[in-house]
């Protein structure tokens, strides 16, 4: 004997269950497409921000180098003029020296890299023209270990303030006083200038060599080197003394 088999009717999904997948669909593909647009947008706002960073970064570095000019120019002069009184011949040397170094500010410094064979010998010209008026208790040495046709790229006048700064605080005017300046290169693309000098430190009434100099250096150093530089300073009895290590090569 036979069960009856039960009839039943074929299950059909319901009409809302195809609304359903199809707007699952297109929320996501909705979704994807918004995000997709937002990532585009924000590589464009990023793009466009890291543009004026670097265009900031590059007006403040123009208005520090512009700055320094005119603070450089102003302590020389006054060099220049303190020796025609008494020595006019070494006034005169001491203009064409100066001319040297005008020539290397205005055709150089708005550059934003230089040679570094051309930074030494403006160093050169500067400390030869700081040199005519020192007095004997004074001993002056230098060492520029660089070879004559180094094109290893450096930040135009990016020592000069630091050796104002030697020659600032290292002398004095009846007292023994010593300035040495050393600037090496590495075949690794490493800098090192080094300045040691006597410490007899200006009153804050001195406004020869006015101390902005240094913190443009700080600056500067963070603009064209961020990470890629070590600058240490100390006072040790009655010697001053400031390194800084420059790599030139980006990683």
């Amino acid at each position: 004997e036979h069960m009856p088999r039960r009839g039943g009717r074929k299950f059909r999904p319901s009409p809302w269950l195809f609304v359903i997948r199809n707007l699952t669909t297109l929320v996501t593909m909705m979704g994807l497409s918004v995000a997709l647009k937002m990532t585009f947008r924000w590589f464009e706002v990023e793009s466009e921000r890291k543009e004026l960073e670097k265009a900031k970064s590059e007006a403040e570095l123009q208005n520090m180098k512009n700055q320094i000019s005119p603070h450089f120019l102003l302590n020389t002069l006054n060099n220049i003029y303190a020796l025609v009184e008494f020595n006019p011949s070494k006034a005169q040397q001491a203009v064409l020296d100066l001319s040297k170094l005008l020539r290397h500010i205005l055709y150089d410094n708005d550059k934003p890299l230089v040679p570094l064979h051309q930074e030494v010998d403006f160093i050169k010209n500067y400390v030869d023209l700081m040199r005519i008026r020192l007095s004997e208790n004074v001993k002056l040495n230098t060492q520029l270990s660089v070879k004559t046709n180094s094109g290893t790229p450096i930040a135009p006048l990016i020592f000069i303030s630091l050796i104002e700064n030697a020659f600032k605080h290292g002398i004095s005017g009846d007292k023994p006083s010593f300035i040495d300046i050393s600037l090496s290169e590495t075949p690794d693309g490493k800098i090192e200038f080094v300045s040691r000098n006597s410490y007899y430190p200006k009153s804050e009434a001195d406004k020869s060599g006015s101390g902005i100099g240094l913190g443009l250096v700080k600056k500067r150093l963070e603009m064209a080197y961020p990470g890629r530089y070590q600058w240490d300073s100390e006072v040790t009895g009655d010697t001053y003394s400031t390194t800084l290590i420059i790599n030139t090569k980006e990683d």
